[in-house]
């Protein structure tokens, strides 16, 4: 039975739709059959994947969630998981506004997400969501669905702000609604090794939640091979395979397997 992993960020630009992009290649690799749900209304993961226009997509995880929030029938896998190079995914689009409002009138509303990827997870051995920079309706349902949490920051101190009421957040959510859920860890991304604010929240991190929550040894480096490879809808193992950061999310993968075992 496959594994569930939630990418989460209380703030843009740490890099967790790129980290749930190259995750999964990188797991792929490994010989894992993977599948990536882009729970995010600005479908930036589905344009990882070469979708150019996310709203022309017959049946996106919008959807999904509207149909299991109206009690209808799911469409059949074929409908709605798409495939690239080797990785499949669920698309996105701007629907999913449109259930955020709705999920807040619904009774039970945190199990809708669960209720649609449980069926796929024997088709998997990880299943991971990428989820919008904020703490909604649609997040809730991302952690309700979660076994695991890769919490990605980006070592700036605006990046660090919000780190601690999320994780507070999970604890509320395991308790209350999913006891599964746990923090995968904490990975560092874009990091700049040359600059001392980054050596310094690097080691504010480390110290501030060392032995509580497991802190990955892997750590995305800073490059442009990153926003290069997102710009022609290529994973990293694929367009830049020696770059540092194609190596730090294969270590990545490796990590994560070796701790599940």
């Amino acid at each position: 039975m496959g594994k569930i992993y939630m990418t989460a960020c209380m703030k843009g630009g740490c890099a967790k739709t790129v980290t749930t992009y190259n995750l999964a290649y990188s797991l792929k690799e490994l010989g894992k059959k993977v599948l990536c749900v882009d729970f995010d209304s600005q479908a930036n993961l589905s344009t990882c994947f070469g979708v150019e226009n996310p709203a022309a997509v017959p049946v996106t995880i919008g959807h999904l969630m509207m149909a299991q929030i109206d009690d209808d029938e799911l469409p059949g896998f074929k409908e709605y998981i798409r495939s690239r190079n080797g990785v499949d995914f669920i698309s996105s689009s701007m629907m999913l506004s449109a259930v955020d409002a709705k999920l807040r009138l619904e009774m039970g509303a945190e199990k809708m997400l669960s209720e649609i990827l449980e069926p796929l997870r024997d088709r998997y051995d990880a299943i991971i969501i990428d989820t919008a920079p904020t703490l909604g309706a649609l997040n809730i349902n991302a952690l309700a669905a979660a076994d695991e949490v890769i919490i990605t920051v980006n070592p700036q101190l605006l990046a660090m702000m919000g780190l601690q009421d999320f994780i507070k957040t999970v604890k509320k959510i395991r308790t209350r609604v999913n006891d599964r859920l746990s923090v995968a860890g904490i990975l560092l991304t874009m990091c700049d090794a040359r600059t001392n604010l980054c050596k310094v929240i690097t080691e504010q991190v480390r110290d501030t939640f060392e032995g509580q929550i497991r802190i990955f040894e892997s750590w995305i480096p800073n490059t442009v091979k990153v926003g290069e490879s997102v710009y022609y809808s290529e994973p990293l193992i694929e367009y830049a395979p020696e770059s540092n950061a194609t190596k730090a999310y294969k270590n990545l993968a490796k990590e994560l397997i070796n701790y599940e075992g």
